[in-house]
């Protein structure tokens, strides 16, 4: 863990001492978060990802319900089934709530997945979006602000990219 820490600070260092700030053209930053959260296309990905979120939710609510149910009955059995049958059903009751864990474990990792991959999408469409913009206005470096301790607020160009990506993105689909 240290050396991981050590080679990336060494590498953040060795940027900034090889990056002459003087020499560059024009730099600019962007709150990538921003852009997601309040395009068109972000927001729909966050209306999916919502939807998968209730459907998964109601889903495992089901399943909770009747392996609540199925307990019930095997503990109000107990006294009349023979210890045997007892146990076999004990088992199974074992079985469904694996199962279910198993239901919850799947459920969150297709969710996981189907964000980075929405993700991923948008950012594959912001990327053209981003070079023509940068080319268009002479910038020769653009940050995500979420590396930038203290920028001035006119090196942001989140309000503009936003602007340029509704226009041109209305929705991307994510598989």
């Amino acid at each position: 863990m240290k050396l991981k820490n050590l080679i990336y600070i060494s590498s953040i260092l060795l940027f900034f001492f090889s990056f002459d700030v003087s020499k560059a053209e024009n730099i600019a930053f962007i709150d990538l978060n921003k852009i997601f959260d309040n395009s068109e296309a972000g927001k729909k990905i966050i209306k999916q990802v919502k939807d998968k979120q209730k459907k998964n939710l109601d889903e495992l609510k089901k399943m909770q319900k009747k392996f609540d149910t199925d307990k019930e009955k095997i503990i109000a059995q107990k006294n009349v089934l023979s210890e045997e049958d007892f146990k076999s059903k004990i088992i199974k009751l074992e079985n469904d709530f694996k199962e279910y864990n198993k239901k919850i474990r799947e459920n969150n990792s297709n969710l996981t997945n189907f964000q980075l991959k929405a993700r991923g999408e948008f950012y594959n469409y912001l990327t053209p979006i981003l070079e023509s913009y940068a080319k268009e206005n002479s910038i020769s470096l653009i940050l995500k602000r979420e590396n930038i301790l203290i920028g001035k607020t006119n090196l942001d160009i989140s309000k503009n990219i936003l602007e340029i990506f509704n226009k041109k993105i209305k929705t991307i689909k994510v598989n």
